[in-house]
């Protein structure tokens, strides 16, 4: 597999299971790092920035409940539970402490592989629906996008174009697939949308930057 960049810590006092766990992690493309309890994780994670830490609960000292509760006030970072442990109240306790998953051992590696893939997947959207588009700040969760001070509502068609051109930046959308995002038929009502979204994104919304149009095929966001 292709490396990427995301950079993963794994923190367990079982050298045997963290070994193998960096080997398959580095053999699927991912940047890999280890600590062998809370102490040395903390400490990495001061030096490096982490895309996702993989605890173990049962460790010497700080165990992995207490480390994600510290993590979690401190810095927003996804973390998958690994234990021995595999009540249903222990799931419950890790989920409340702010873990993001929660994997019994043993486990097969695969299954962590897919856990850390849909993690990756989940911050993807979320990244895409609070996000900047020059001095743009949208928040599709809140349908609102804000410009030079000013916050401004967008309607639902709005943000389902926008979600999908900010999945896939500099490929050009036509006229046609825009109106099957929107659900606006008419072509006219849709250059009508695009020009008041230039309005809520763009400095100079009549010379964009961002929302352009490709003439003869249709609309393409840039990002920087």
């Amino acid at each position: 597999m292709e490396k990427n960049n995301f950079h993963i810590l794994v923190v367990d006092d079982d050298n045997k299971i963290k070994s193998l766990i960096k080997q398959f992690l580095e053999e699927k493309g991912f940047i890999v790092s280890t600590a062998s309890d809370a102490n040395e994780a903390k400490v990495k994670t001061n030096i490096f920035n982490f895309n996702l830490l993989i605890l173990d609960v049962m460790m010497p000292g700080q165990d992995g409940y207490e480390l994600t509760k510290e993590m979690k006030q401190s810095r927003d970072i996804p973390i998958i539970l690994l234990t021995a442990k595999g009540e249903v109240e222990n799931r419950i306790h890790g989920l409340e402490l702010g873990a993001d998953d929660y994997l019994g051992k043993p486990f097969d590696p695969q299954e962590l592989l897919l856990r850390i893939k849909n993690i990756i997947k989940k911050n993807k959207d979320k990244n895409i629906l609070e996000t900047e588009i020059g001095t743009a700040e949208l928040n599709l969760n809140k349908m609102t996008i804000k410009l030079n001070q000013k916050v401004q509502k967008i309607n639902l068609a709005e943000k389902k174009v926008l979600v999908k051109m900010l999945s896939s930046p500099g490929r050009i959308f036509s006229r046609s697939e825009i109106g099957k995002i929107s659900e606006i038929s008419k072509e006219r009502s849709i250059d009508v949308m695009i020009t008041r979204l230039r309005k809520k994104i763009e400095l100079n919304p009549k010379n964009p930057k961002f929302l352009q149009t490709i003439r003869g095929s249709g609309y393409v966001l840039w990002i920087e």
